[in-house]
């Protein structure tokens, strides 16, 4: 017998609406160095934070997933990618700030390993909304030194492991 009665909200109907987007993250490398991007103190997550380039897919811009990563890593860095496979899946939930209040958005992301076809980095490109504030080509030994955003931990880990 059911919990409540047919039609009638239940325990996870109850719940605020969550949406669902779609993130890649490019860990791009050179010479034995990551390139991490730093949150600016205006971001409203993660200021002062480190990661690594890329955002969410913009579904009627991108014309599929190598296109979506591209753009991402041109508006942050300015450097153009050729894009690899996926090595690692993971998703965090965020406040939906365009939603209805108490709306969440759940993000499902890939970690791409990719190759510069450019290296000289900059900001210029990015909007507001990517909250920026510098970038740096990080020696692979001296990641665990900086303050990463913490659902980037377990990728960096899975990035860092030696292959086998």
């Amino acid at each position: 017998m059911p919990s409540v009665e047919a039609g009638a909200a239940g325990p996870l109907t109850a719940l605020p609406p969550t949406a669902l987007q779609f993130a890649q993250k490019a860990f791009i490398t050179s010479g034995g160095r990551l390139l991490l991007v730093r949150k600016s103190a205006s971001d409203p997550f993660h200021p002062g934070r480190w990661e690594v380039p890329g955002g969410r897919l913009e579904v009627d811009a991108d014309l599929d997933l190598d296109d979506h990563i591209r753009r991402e890593v041109w508006e942050e860095v300015g450097l153009k990618v050729d894009p690899g496979p996926p090595f690692h899946l993971w998703q965090w939930f965020m406040p939906d700030r365009g939603g209805p209040p108490g709306r969440q958005v759940r993000v499902v992301a890939a970690a791409r390993r990719c190759r510069p076809v450019t290296l000289d980095a900059t900001l210029g490109n990015q909007d507001a909304g990517d909250h920026l504030d510098g970038c740096a080509w990080v020696p692979l030994n001296e990641i665990g030194g900086y303050d990463l955003i913490p659902s980037l931990r377990p990728v960096m880990r899975a990035f860092l492991a030696p292959a086998g």
